[in-house]
Parts: C-alpha cells; sequence; structure tokens
C-alpha cells in the first residue's frame, strides 16, 4: 500500500534499501502516485517531470544494487521551493515577471541534497518572491490545504508543506524570513525547521540574509534532522555562512535530554491566539512537565511588528524599483502595497528599524539565557479560507500582522521550529512553536524529539486509509 510506505521514516526506508527489500524506484513510484493524485486539486508542486525523477531513482537502485550508495539519504525523493535554482528548471518564484528560461546551476542547498543522494521530485509553490504567509501567486494560482482545501496552507513555503504532509517527498525544502516554514508547517500539520542563520549556505544572495534560512519541512522530527545534517555545509559563495564544522544533529538528537528550563508564553505583546487555538496550546502545555521546569512568562518586545515591517517594506521597494511600469502591473497587488508602503520610508527609518532590531536581539538573547527554550503557539489561528491575503481580527477587520509569534526567531537570529500539537475543534492543525538560542539548533532538534513523542500527533498521510 502506497500509503503505509509513505508513513515510514527515512532511517526505516534505508534500512530496506540497505536489506534489498525495498527500491527507490519503489519509493519514488509512491510519491508520484501522492502527485498525480493530490497536486491537482491542492497545487504543491509547479514544476516537475516524471521522467527525471524516475531516472534518479533507478541510478539509485544501482547503486544500493552494487553497495556504493551515495551521501546519508541515497534514493530519497525530496522537493525545492521555486525560490532555489535548480540546474535544467526555471526559476519563477510565483512570478509572471520572472523568466522562464532553465537555470544554469543549482543553488548551493540543491547540490547539498543532491551530493546526499536525494531524488529530486520538482519545485514547491510559493507567493510571488516569497513576501506574504499565504501561498498563492499571480503565476502558480492558489496552493491549498490538504486538511480542508477550501483553507490555506500558509506561506510562503507552502507547497513544500503540502508536499510535506501528502507524501510527496519525504524532504521538502523551504525558507523562512518571517515564518515561512513555521507558518505553513502549523498550518497544515508537519515538522518545520528553521535553522539559526548561517548555518545552511545561500546563493545568489538576497536582501534578506540575515533574516532567511533554509530549513526542511518534514513529517517528522527525525527526517528534518537528516536533511539538515546534509544542508550544514560550507560554501564560499555565501559569505554569511558559518565557518563551523560539519553537524551530526541526526545522532545527537537521540542522546540524553538534560532537565530544561522551558518559558511558555501564550501571547506576545498582549496579542493571543484565538479561543480554539488557545484550548489545544492549553491542553499540551502539560506535556512539557515531563522535560524540566516550566514557566509561564510574559512577551513585552516594543516595536516587534513595525520593525519587522521596515525591513520587509524596504526590500519590496527595492525589488520593485527593477521593474518597468508595464511590468509591474503583472505584479500581486500584495506584493505592490508592501513596495508603496516602503517607497515612503527614509534612510532614517530604515537604519532606526536596524537599531531597534539589536535591542530586541539583545531581549531575546537574554531571555534565552535564562531559559532553554521558549514555548508559543505556532500562529494565532488555525488555517483560514483560501483566496485571501490575511484573515479578520475579532472586530471583523483585516488582521494584518496576524503572524506575530514568528517575527522574534527571524529578528533575533534564533533557530526555531513548528510541531504540529493537535487538531482544533474545527479539525484543522494547530502548531507549537519551540524557539532557542542562537546555533543551539542541536538542543533544539532533541527537544523536538522529545516533545514530538508526547505530543503524539497523527499527521494527515496516517488518515489515509486507501490503498495503492
Amino acid at each position: 500500500m502506497t500509503s503505509e510506505l509513505l508513513r515510514l521514516t527515512v532511517p526505516e526506508i534505508l534500512a530496506l534499501y540497505e536489506k534489498k527489500k525495498l527500491s527507490p524506484v519503489e519509493v519514488t513510484q509512491a510519491c508520484l502516485k501522492q502527485v498525480l493524485k493530490y497536486n491537482p486539486v491542492l497545487n504543491a508542486l509547479c514544476q516537475m517531470d516524471e521522467s527525471i525523477a524516475l531516472h534518479q531513482a533507478k541510478t539509485s537502485e544501482k547503486r544500493w544494487m552494487r553497495g556504493a550508495q551515495k551521501g546519508q539519504f541515497d534514493g530519497i525523493p525530496v522537493t525545492v521551493k521555486d525560490s532555489f535554482n535548480v540546474k535544467g528548471w526555471p526559476s519563477r518564484q510565483g512570478s509572471l515577471t520572472t523568466s522562464n528560461l532553465p537555470q544554469r546551476d543549482d543553488s548551493p542547498a540543491v547540490t547539498l541534497l543532491r551530493d546526499a543522494g536525494g531524488i529530486i521530485m520538482g519545485k514547491t509553490t510559493m507567493p510571488e518572491f516569497g513576501v506574504k504567509g499565504v501561498t498563492d501567486s499571480p503565476l502558480t494560482g492558489v496552493t491549498r490545504n490538504p486538511w480542508n482545501p477550501r483553507k490555506t496552507c500558509g506561506g510562503s513555503s507552502g507547497g513544500a508543506a503540502v508536499a510535506a504532509a501528502t507524501g510527496m517527498a519525504f524532504f521538502n525544502l523551504g525558507s523562512d524570513a518571517g515564518g515561512s516554514i513555521r507558518i505553513p508547517a502549523s498550518f497544515s500539520g508537519v515538522f518545520g525547521f528553521k535553522p539559526s542563520p548561517g548555518l545552511i549556505p545561500a546563493y545568489p544572495p538576497g536582501l534578506f540574509s540575515t533574516l532567511w534560512s533554509a530549513g526542511p519541512l518534514t513529517r517528522n522530527v527525525t527526517d528534518a534532522a537528516i536533511a539538515l545534517d546534509a544542508l550544514c555545509r560550507n560554501d564560499a559563495r555565501d559569505w554569511h555562512v558559518l565557518p563551523i564544522p560539519a553537524q551530526n544533529f541526526a545522532k545527537t538528537m537521540n542522546m540524553p535530554l538534560p532537565k530544561l528550563r522551558i518559558a511558555v508564553a501564550s501571547s506576545i505583546n498582549g496579542i493571543s491566539a484565538v479561543p480554539e487555538v488557545r484550548e489545544v496550546f492549553a491542553q499540551k502545555i502539560a506535556a512539557l512537565k515531563k522535560f524540566g521546569i516550566v514557566e509561564e512568562v510574559k512577551l513585552d518586545v516594543p516595536g516587534l511588528i513595525d520593525v519587522f515591517n521596515t525591513h520587509w517594506m524596504a526590500v519590496a521597494s527595492h525589488t520593485v524599483a527593477e521593474f518597468p511600469s508595464k511590468t509591474r502591473k503583472l505584479l500581486d497587488p500584495r506584493f505592490l502595497s508592501w513596495a508603496k508602503r516602503g517607497d515612503g520610508l527614509t534612510l532614517k527609518e530604515y537604519l532606526q528599524a536596524e537599531r531597534d532590531r539589536m535591542d530586541i536581539g539583545a531581549y531575546f538573547k537574554e531571555l534565552l539565557t535564562s531559559y532553554d527554550l521558549l514555548v508559543t503557539p505556532a500562529t494565532p489561528m488555525a488555517a483560514f479560507d483560501c483566496g485571501i491575503n490575511m484573515p479578520n481580527d475579532a472586530k471583523g477587520k483585516p488582521w494584518e500582522d496576524w503572524t506575530p509569534f514568528t517575527y522574534p526567531a527571524n529578528l533575533a537570529k534564533l533557530p526555531s521550529a513548528s510541531l504540529p500539537m493537535g487538531l482544533t475543534k474545527s479539525g484543522l492543525p494547530a502548531g507549537m512553536m519551540v524557539t532557542a538560542g542562537y546555533l543551539r539548533d542541536a538542543m533544539l532538534l532533541q527537544a523536538c524529539k522529545k516533545i514530538e513523542e508526547e505530543l503524539a500527533f497523527t499527521p494527515w498521510i496516517a488518515t489515509q486509509k486507501e490503498a495503492a
């Protein structure tokens, strides 16, 4: 059965490859069946080539038969967000303004996935240039939530989250400059990990370099750790990448976890989750007490939203300024509105935001010196309707800044993850966000693994009854 095969973890699959009881071709075919069945409705992949995927799988199969497997996860299907370059395919980034010419080279993270033996299934959908927290774009349309196709999957790594949830691939490479891994992970019921910036190399360079991190979306923590072991490498093209030794997250993740001091916050700057998410969060916090001391804290971070928005508006303005006026008409109106707001920024205002960001970083550095982990809801609500950029607030007005819990990790350069903690009364996933201090990624993964076991969330793929 396809659904039974796709419920396996990556280590379980690799063990079956080793025993020659399973083939990369069989696994790839199972993932392709999921793509063919669900992608026409959910729109997770914007580019794919079945023949290319099967060719990679057959090549991997030959290596396993010879006992000459390649890298950490030879023969494991992966997807790549359309903001990354994949040689031979265009990088459209959800925009009608981009070229449909194939890229000549891979982005560093894609090269690392190939080196580890990953089978690239395709590229996943995203909003135009990744500038909003839902996944729809002028180029690729709306990407939908597998738990309820009338709902959004979140964004901007929305296609990656849906691919993870539905078994289109085991590793799904996304990126996060304001919540773009953790928001769709929360909405789609998968695990999303935003590493400390500088661990995974990026190229070409971008204006979000210090806010941005590449990272995996998977159905469990173990698979994410294996992906990160392959991705955390040096690359001379990225001057932000940290000159540290190769990581071994998969090994250290299973080491004993010391007693932790855990800070829990159900709101930030007085902004709380909606009642149905608060209810799930309150129920699950008790699970954390098994791992150490749990204390409620108040997060008071003045200027958090303004500082974050200033950075995003400035980048949007800079990006749009390079387009001629005729081309701008092709852009997403939401993106244009961000750019227009950025046009009105002064240099003094931008520099003040940079200065205020230092205070935000210091605030969270001090907090995560006193505590090992900070735990909050990942998003204040479960997935809302497709086709809109934001939900309404309690007063029925558009909630412009509806995802404040995710911003701090980007501004303060922290590793952060979203774990599926349960379903709301409406049957939609809600995410628990767990954040650690800078470069404490290994400890964060250890903790996430233990918390995952306690939460015992049933992923979407495990709810499917049909046979292959």
